[in-house]
């Protein structure tokens, strides 16, 4: 028996034994059962890690509408800031040529009342002036007589007038 003593014969039997002693063991059972398992969880994973990807692109995807609308938002609060400035400069400019115009006018009324004041003044001391330079010159050139029937004739005339 030669095939007892050959080496190979051993290791080929060592071999044989080693797969029964394995497959008696249930070792392949194990092994698929740890590799189904490690498949199972990596699936797992993968399933997650979709989810989270999904849910990330949704979270992306409102942020990026609620940035739109922030911006869309902050344009109309710009818009409206304008359209505040404008209208508050168009009541300010108004306001302004109103009061300016007030100020003309009372200043226009003011003048013309000076000038009607200066035209009477002006007119009074003529008249002062005038009265005194003929009051003079009757009583240089008048006598008595003819003067009372000047103030008698000038008397009678002023009531003729006045009534």
């Amino acid at each position: 028996m030669e095939i007892f003593s050959n080496v190979t014969f051993w290791v080929f039997v060592s071999l044989v034994m080693f797969f029964a002693l394995l497959i008696y063991m249930k070792v392949p059972a194990m092994v698929t059962g740890m590799l189904d398992e490690r498949a199972e969880n990596i699936r797992k994973e993968i399933e997650e890690a979709a989810a989270l990807r999904e849910e990330a692109q949704k979270l992306l995807a409102e942020y990026q509408r609620k940035q739109q609308e922030a911006e869309k938002e902050a344009e109309e609060i710009i818009a409206q800031a304008k359209e505040e400035a404008q209208r508050l400069k168009a009541e300010t400019e108004k306001a302004l040529e109103e009061q300016i115009e007030r100020r003309t006018k009372l200043a226009e009324d003011k003048i013309a009342q000076a000038e009607v004041q200066a035209l009477a003044d002006v007119k009074e001391i003529a008249a002062t002036a005038a009265a005194g330079a003929a009051r003079r010159l009757l009583k240089e050139s008048l006598d008595e007589g003819a003067a009372n029937k000047l103030i008698d004739d000038s008397l009678g005339e002023v009531k003729s007038k006045l009534h």
